[in-house]
């Protein structure tokens, strides 16, 4: 049996406390602080154990005060589900978005994207190819194309799953723009407006602000920075039918980095088949793991189709080439009408391109070669935080991944260093981004996309600076 996440042991061990009356109503827990002492913990593991109480019931948080048990009567569940709440977006953080434009590309550099740079992607063979399949095939021009998708490409990401173990039909696979666009179709298809889906949290910015767009509420789950998804919080979260879908990133997530033990996704995969809850997972960092081996996505534990599997080849191979796909399970017809009405097809051309570098047998190489350079870079990384910032920065090494997460003590606002990095050219993404309620002001996350130069170096540097300036200001 696997062992139970940090975050959950602390607070299991504080909710035997409140029922034994070791704790009693009203009294006040130790600081986030003085419990990440007495343990040893994370700050952020601690956070999460609070969270959690808090989901329960069992504590309330009081503004400058803390934390302190609460008043329940005898006939009140023990557990409860937290809020469903709305996405909300912050005016300010829009800036981040505007830097990830065209013109702001050269201005803003260092730690704000998650794409691996041109320098480490088969940039030159995908152009040859590319013209090689218009001088052959200059039909791909002026087709449209099947909403599903070309069949040739489909051929060759049924291939790859053989990696993981799984065993994706291409006739089940539906081609999409990215997978941002899978994620949208399965909502689409699976969800109407004012309906409850359970995320991690933190989650992907992309992912809130795709659910909010389609007038979608939002339950957070925990997720550990280790483990990922809390299992048992999930468990509570979807007892009754208030759940219409679950979203899970188990390989890697944005932000955190966690992997997903196998036993913990073939758990969730059961409960949730089990209980009719569709499960959308997004692999799309399932092929950067720092380890031997890739890991499994919870795909590979679907024995009824409940899972719609989302990925894409964004990430490792062609940002500009858009192209992702999913296979939705036994929800195959919902998720294909969704494609023909929002987009019909993705283009033909850049899935001919992608197949034939797939069928070169090219993709392995270049993946160990850009699996080494994100794994060096991202040590590159933990070295100067541990250099250039403030010992108190709680951090987890990802296992795999662009992202880095931060948390910061209380009080810290991420959103100034956001701001302030900005206008010396230095990019990042303050927590409230992965937050549905804007939560998370005191966490950072970092990417380690861009190569490890002096450069790269001295921007690290620097923001260590403005972090410095933060905390004599405070």
């Amino acid at each position: 049996m696997d062992k139970q996440p940090l975050y959950q042991q602390l607070a299991d061990d504080i909710a035997a406390q409140i029922a034994s009356r070791v704790l009693r109503v009203g009294e006040r827990l130790p600081s986030l602080r003085d419990m990440k002492l007495r343990r040893g913990l994370s700050l952020s593991t601690v956070q999460q154990a609070f969270r959690l109480l808090e989901d329960q019931g069992l504590v309330e948080a009081r503004p400058q005060s803390g934390y302190f048990v609460r008043q329940r009567s005898d006939s009140a569940p023990l557990l409860r589900l937290a809020a469903a709440t709305e996405v909300t977006v912050d005016p300010l953080l829009w800036s981040y978005v505007e830097d990830q434009s065209e013109q702001h590309t050269e201005r803003i550099q260092g730690f704000r994207s998650a794409v691996a740079p041109h320098d480490l992607l088969p940039t030159a063979q995908l152009q040859r190819m590319t013209l090689d399949c218009m001088r052959h095939h200059p039909d791909l021009l002026s087709d449209y194309g099947r909403p599903s998708g070309l069949p040739a490409f489909k051929r060759q990401i049924a291939r790859l799953a053989l990696e993981w173990g799984g065993q994706l039909l291409p006739e089940q696979l539906i081609v999409t723009q990215g997978t941002i666009e899978a994620l949208n179709l399965a909502l689409r298809a699976l969800t109407q407006p004012g309906d409850v889906v359970a995320v991690e949290s933190p989650a992907y910015f992309s992912l809130l602000y795709t659910l909010k767009a389609l007038g979608l509420r939002v339950v957070e789950i925990p997720t550990d920075p280790v483990s990922g998804i809390s299992v048992d919080a999930l468990e509570l979260a979807t007892r009754d039918a208030a759940i219409k879908a679950v979203i899970l990133v188990p390989n890697f997530s944005n932000p955190l980095g966690a992997l997903m033990p196998d036993a913990a996704k073939e758990k969730v995969a059961d409960m949730l088949a089990a209980r009719d809850i569709p499960l959308i997972e997004d692999d799309v960092y399932g092929e950067f793991y720092y380890g031997r081996q890739r890991p499994r996505p919870i795909k590979a534990f679907d024995r009824s189709g409940n899972v719609l599997y989302c990925a894409s080849l964004t990430k490792d191979v062609a940002p500009g080439l858009r192209i992702g796909w999913i296979d939705p399970g036994r929800y195959r017809n919902q998720v294909e009408v969704q494609k023909y009405l929002s987009t019909h097809s993705t283009p033909t051309l850049n899935q001919a391109v992608l197949a034939r570098f797939l069928e070169s047998g090219a993709y392995p190489r270049h993946m160990r070669r850009l699996r080494r350079a994100i794994a060096s870079q991202m040590q590159g990384l933990l070295q100067g935080v541990e250099q250039y910032f403030p010992a108190d920065v709680q951090y987890t090494p990802p296992q795999g991944g662009f992202a880095l997460w931060l948390v910061f003590p209380e009080g810290f606002d991420s959103l100034a260093l956001h701001q302030q990095a900005r206008q010396e050219g230095i990019g990042l993404a303050p927590g409230p981004l992965f937050s549905p309620r804007g939560g998370y002001r005191h966490c950072v996350r970092l990417s380690c996309a861009a190569v490890w130069t002096p450069e790269q170096q001295a921007r690290l540097v620097q923001l260590g600076r403005l972090v410095w300036q933060q905390y004599r200001s405070g």
